[in-house]
């Protein structure tokens, strides 16, 4: 494209950004909507009981198969960006990944084993060609518009959350309460819904996305000693590919061999006193801590220094996402069977009008801004607009329906997955008063962000951990107050705001331009560490809350969140001084 080719976009723009922006807006949004409707699902489907439709599993088990599940999630992207970058485009990756991720909601809405099976492994591969692609488009589209473009991803995201929000509340409430095919079904409808939508407004970006660009080669100014090149040796190479192969195996062979009850365990062996998954997992650890050892200390003092920080950054984050994603795993579980979700009388009533509000008003404003693309793009893509409105008119019937039938009952009974749209809705509510906090004189450098996120998710650890100090060692059931999650939510959400937004930014800071895709890897490495030791750390709930009780286990990563965010300002000094003037 020529270099002011992107001007074109902002012609016939719609409340101030180019119409592109609203078609990634819509499908990312059903995107969003089909995975967290799923994912609020998928616990609670494994650990029903058969008589409820569900599969009767342990609760250690649904927690070993999520954990690999969302790990595989981060970890496929990798995939799905190379494919991107070097072979499809950024459009037909989006494409493929909305088409198999729809094909995986319609096998899982089948409830065979074969098939959930098959389904989760076609949202592993949808997601990571999907996930790392839509930003890229937005990317481009806004490459001449820089100062444009924070207000674009600050409405990109916007949909995010919506469709997050909507895909919980929605299909949480038919899974629970009409039957799980249910929820798993309407997530695949949207998710094919925003796949029509895309491919026929595809031609409304252009040539963006439609071919990797070939034959570009980075420019290395080699008198700038921050930017000598620093090829990997065979050795490392090798590391990497044990290590790779060691850690997948893991990951896999970890729920299969508990569901199986061990008779399919890749690693049927001892050694040292430990077992032999846990040998190959220290083993995949320690190649990777020797190939940071041999590489980091040949690079050029600044690049190394940052380097280091940004591996600081990356083990916090590792134990970020393992206690923030107990939300759809032990959390979930928790508001299930120990949280008091009957409402009546006065109590019922407000929270009916605030759950009707909580539903109508976001689907208002979004439906105006689907009305707003209606008048920019209709004549030209009249065929995705009508996809687009037919999705709107289902999703309002569903939400009208739910609401019906609950102001139809004497009683509010909240569904467990409910709590989960907490997250979003406290995201949409305090994501400006954090933007203006970043952008004030008060905007704390990394690491005090990472240290107020890491104590703010202790303390949302804290509440639950004091809501839960009443129940008896080994209880199955309780009835503790549902504002304890909400507390959660509400602590866990401003935790998030402070390190998830701003973690890869300081990725891109801290690190040259030609290294930005290896450490990016690496970072999503170290969210799919954290997205699978989440699931490790919901199977010790389980067990601790035999013998110690469960306030023990969310005591436990209250102390976690709580020592690493003292530990990251206590090391303030220290990765200040390594990230060399980087704020």
């Amino acid at each position: 494209m020529a270099q002011n080719s992107t001007d074109q976009f902002f012609e016939n723009p719609v409340i101030g950004h180019p119409a592109g922006l609203f078609v990634l807006f819509f499908t990312e949004m059903w995107e969003r909507f089909s995975y967290y409707g799923m994912r609020a699902l998928l616990v609670m489907f494994f650990t029903a009981s058969i008589m409820d439709g569900g599969w009767g599993w342990p609760r250690e088990h649904a927690f070993a198969i999520f954990g690999t599940y969302t790990s595989l999630v981060y970890l496929s992207t990798l995939l799905g960006g190379y494919f991107a970058d070097k072979k499809i485009g950024y459009r037909w990756a989006v494409v493929v990944g909305a088409l198999l991720m729809t094909l995986g909601h319609a096998a899982m809405a089948l409830e065979t084993q074969f098939f959930i099976y098959l389904g989760l492994t076609l949202l592993v591969f949808g997601s990571g060609f999907f996930k790392p692609n839509m930003t890229s488009i937005i990317s481009e589209m806004y490459k001449d518009r820089p100062g444009k473009k924070d207000g674009a991803y600050t409405i990109f995201y916007m949909g995010v959350n919506a469709g997050a929000f909507l895909g919980i509340l929605l299909c949480g409430y038919l899974g629970e309460q009409i039957g799980w095919s249910w929820g798993f079904g309407v997530a695949g409808i949207f998710m094919l819904f925003g796949l029509l939508q895309f491919w026929f407004a595809q031609d409304i970006f252009g040539t963006i996305g439609l071919k990797p660009q070939k034959n570009i080669d980075i420019v290395i100014d080699q008198n700038d000693e921050d930017n000598k090149l620093n090829p990997f040796t065979k050795f490392e190479l090798a590391l990497i590919v044990i290590a790779s192969v060691l850690g997948l195996s893991w990951i896999l062979n970890d729920p299969v061999s508990k569901i199986s009850e061990g008779a399919y365990n890749l690693f049927d062996f001892s050694l040292f006193g430990l077992s032999g998954p846990n040998v190959v997992i220290l083993t995949a650890l320690i190649l990777f801590v020797l190939l940071l050892v041999l590489r980091i200390p040949r690079y050029a003092k600044i690049t190394r220094d940052r380097m280091l920080a940004v591996v600081f950054f990356a083990f916090v984050t590792i134990f970020f996402w393992a206690i923030f994603e107990q939300a759809p795993s032990s959390l979930t579980i928790f508001a299930r069977d120990y949280t008091d979700r009957i409402l009546e009388g006065n109590s019922a009533m407000i929270f009916k009008v605030v759950d009707a509000l909580m539903t109508i008003v976001p689907l208002v404003v979004i439906t105006w801004v689907l009305i707003k693309l209606f008048k920019n793009t209709f004549k030209r893509y009249s065929l995705a607009n009508v996809i687009l409105a037919l999705s709107f008119v289902i999703i309002w019937y569903i939400a009208l329906y739910r609401l019906w039938d609950k102001f139809n009952q004497d009683i509010a009974e909240i569904d467990a997955s409910w709590f989960g749209v907490l997250n979003s809705l406290f995201i949409i509510t305090l994501a400006p008063l954090f933007s203006k906090w970043w952008e004030s004189k008060y905007n704390p450098n990394a690491n005090m962000k990472y240290a107020i996120g890491m104590i703010l998710l202790g303390i949302g650890m804290a509440c639950v951990a004091i809501g839960s100090s009443d129940i008896p060692v080994g209880a199955k059931t309780a009835s503790v107050s549902m504002i304890w999650l909400v507390l959660v939510y509400f602590f866990h959400t401003m935790g998030e705001l402070c390190i998830s937004p701003v973690a890869l930014s300081y990725v891109s800071k801290l690190v040259p331009g030609r290294m930005i895709a290896m450490m990016f890897g690496i970072w999503y490495l170290a969210v799919a560490i954290g997205m699978k030791l989440a699931g490790v750390f919901g199977e010790y709930s389980e067990s601790l809350a035999q013998t110690e009780g469960l306030s023990y286990f969310f005591w436990l990563l209250t102390a976690i969140a709580v020592g690493l965010g003292v530990l990251s300002a206590a090391l303030y000094p220290a990765i200040k001084k390594l990230m060399h003037g980087v704020r």
